[in-house]
């Protein structure tokens, strides 16, 4: 079969290697580099996506020295015990044809510990620890700690490494004046603040040789003031470039930047005009990242000569076999990354392992394995959301009988309630992966029927999974049965028509998600330029971090009050890397967000609440109701008083904010198992 992206499939030819096709897997830490057993879980995980495509994979971030590690116990590379370690990930991915390079990084003031180093003595506004100023000497001996650590990697078997120039770390923090005070040789001028970048890649070649490749991570835009300028970073890939770099990779943002970069909410390819600015400066090749999340789109970049190559971290999360199945020219089958950054970066930043919402076994591919069953059970699946689905196209792939049954005229429950939220249409990818999952796996769907108790009896199925969601909480309010009462089924299901004045109780997701709904008019994300004025980001690129004097202001509809009965802030429960988004969004449209509220009664003209004391009547023309759900399992004990072998999951078992992590991860242990 021929492929239609004739770009993304062409080989990269960098002198003294050839990469297979133009897909760089980017950097991804995962918790795997710290866990027991952890780098044979690591080459299991790198190993699928080797066998699924990947030209050149680029690990998680290593640290080269003790005081530039992430975390107390965060990963390193400079001893002689260290290499045997990561040869079992090289090997592994040298099976499949793959090449595979190790990141460096220095966290510098980004570091989660009280040894952490950067060129000036100033604390990260994400971190609690305030770095010490590096002295010439440890300048220095870091540069040399750099070409160790690339030395190591070699003699592990990787193919190159990747020097971590952006996102805020070391290397980026000696080359902005946001963050290097510094008097000596290595601050002041950009000429003095970009000697440590080029001494580092330097020696690194000088280590390892011309034959290694050497993947310069660039910032590009770092959206933050006093950032670089264009002319800076020119330069600095032009001097990169001729150093020594083989490569020189995208980088956009700090990681304490207020302009959000990855969330579902960012267009896809937003960044690819920048590194297409760059690219006509240099020769070697230049990649392009961020969003890109489907063959179209990488395809695209390639073809308008914005990048060599296209970056791609989370969609080979979401989908090991991404590039084989572009390759085969059946993008239909993937798996699309939907960017909610709930099971990967969230995980991370607990020091939790990363995984996948939309793909469990990532990370456990050597403990959620779905091996083809003995026997085979008829199974009934009732309830085609998230966990339903999930669970029957896990259990029809090992070779069950199943049988998906819901009273909806379409499949994905909550989804479909979520992907008409502005800024989460990356949903209807979920959706249309799961459909084309449950004919190839040759799952029997029953939609528009309700099943009883006695039906499912008469059909005898040897096991019944129910994953029949939730249902909304009552609220125990006086005047909850007025008319101007909606819940938040009536506004995003039924589509029941809303005034300009409007009360949403209960600033969980949900309330989030109606308040976005009810405040936009047409969604910014699909308007890229629209976006990237709306949040500041500069494409002329006439200011230091490409940031605008002035935002766009989004225009918007209603007036809205978002509360919580809640004292913390609203929006504190909300994904620790995607929340701040959420916030921001709805404070730039002026959505009043209230705490400690106690609701007294709803009225005619509005609803009556108290806050620190004090009684305030709200006069608005609705009231959205979104205060939490209830596990909604009508069948459970009917079919438990039959004999019927009966398994609950999703929010059937547990109603958290509508927790389709959980619920798909509930859904494939179970059909791992039965």
């Amino acid at each position: 079969m021929t492929t239609p992206y004739t770009h993304l499939f062409q080989p990269l030819d960098l002198g003294f290697t050839t990469l297979r096709n133009r897909v760089l897997m980017g950097s991804m830490h995962t918790g795997l580099e710290e866990a027991k057993g952890g780098f044979e879980k690591m080459a299991a995980f790198y190993a699928e996506r080797a066998k699924g495509g990947v030209g050149l994979i680029v690990t998680g971030g290593i640290s080269p020295n003790v005081r530039g590690r992430l975390t107390p116990h965060g990963s390193q590379i400079s001893h002689p015990w260290h290499v045997k370690k990561h040869k079992i990930v090289t090997d592994a991915v040298h099976q499949h044809d793959a090449k595979i390079c190790l990141q460096i990084l220095h966290a510098g003031r980004y570091a989660y510990h009280p040894f952490s180093l950067a060129p000036s003595a100033i604390k990260a506004p994400i971190t609690p620890f305030k770095p010490s100023e590096m002295s010439e000497r440890q300048i220095e001996k870091t540069i040399r700690h750099y070409a160790r650590a690339a030395k190591k990697a070699q003699q592990a078997g990787y193919d190159g490494v990747e020097v971590m120039g952006s996102e805020g770390y070391l290397i980026n923090q000696f080359l902005c004046p946001r963050t290097n005070k510094r008097t000596d040789k290595w601050g002041g001028s950009f000429a003095n603040r970009m000697q440590f970048p080029l001494a580092i890649i330097k020696a690194i070649r000088e280590a390892v040789g011309e034959k290694f490749i050497l993947i310069y991570r660039l910032s590009m835009i770092d959206l933050v003031e006093d950032g670089h300028n264009l002319d800076e970073v020119i330069e600095l890939g032009k001097a990169a470039e001729a150093t020594g770099a083989t490569i020189i990779n995208t980088g956009i943002g700090w990681h304490e930047a207020r302009v959000p970069t990855i969330v579902t909410s960012v267009p896809r390819g937003a960044f690819s005009w920048i590194t297409a600015r760059l690219k006509q400066e240099l020769k070697v090749p230049v990649v392009a990242c961020n969003r890109i999340n489907t063959p179209e789109i990488a395809e695209k970049i390639l073809a308008d000569g914005e990048a060599d190559m296209v970056s791609m971290a989370r969609p080979l999360l979401a989908d090991p076999e991404f590039v084989n199945k572009a390759e085969q020219g059946a993008p239909e089958r993937i798996n699309t990354c939907i960017a909610c950054n709930q099971a990967c970066l969230d995980h991370v930043f607990k020091n939790k392992r990363a995984t996948c919402l939309v793909n469990p076994l990532a990370c456990f591919e050597t403990e959620l394995e779905m091996k083809p069953v003995a026997s085979a059970k008829r199974l009934a699946v009732v309830g085609a959301g998230p966990a339903g689905l999930a669970f029957a196209c896990y259990a029809a792939e090992r070779g069950h009988e199943v049988h998906l049954y819901d009273k909806a005229s379409e499949v994905g429950g909550q989804f479909n309630y979520a992907k008409q939220i502005p800024g989460k249409e990356e949903f209807f990818e979920t959706i249309r992966y799961f459909k084309q999952r449950l004919k190839e796996t040759g799952v029997q769907v029953h939609l528009g029927e309700t099943k009883t108790a006695d039906s499912l009896a008469d059909e005898k199925f040897d096991e019944v999974i129910l994953a029949t969601g939730v249902k909304p909480r009552d609220l125990a309010i006086e005047g909850a049965d007025l008319p101007h009462v909606l819940g938040y089924l009536d506004v995003l299901r039924d589509h029941k028509e809303v005034g300009k004045r409007v009360a949403v109780i209960g600033a969980g997701g949900i309330g989030f998600d109606v308040s976005e709904y009810l405040t936009t008019t047409e969604s910014p994300t699909l308007h890229p330029d629209e976006w990237h004025k709306i949040w500041g980001i500069d494409k002329t690129y006439a200011n230091r971090g490409a940031l605008l004097t002035q935002s766009l202001a989004e225009p918007n509809p209603r007036e809205v009050y978002l509360m919580q009965r809640k004292e913390t802030k609203v929006g504190a429960g909300l994904g620790k890397t995607s929340g701040w988004v959420h916030r921001n969004t709805l404070k730039k449209k002026g959505v009043k967000m209230l705490n400690s509220v106690t609701y007294k009664r709803i009225v005619a003209g509005g609803i009556e609440i108290e806050r620190d004391g004090k009684s305030e009547l709200l006069e608005v023309d609705n009231v959205v109701v979104c205060a939490g759900q209830l596990p909604f399992r009508p069948l459970q004990s009917e079919l438990e008083s039959k004999g019927i072998s009966t398994h609950i999951i999703g929010g059937a078992d547990v109603a958290a904010e509508l927790d389709a992590k959980r619920a798909i991860r509930q859904g494939a242990e179970l059909a791992a198992r039965i």
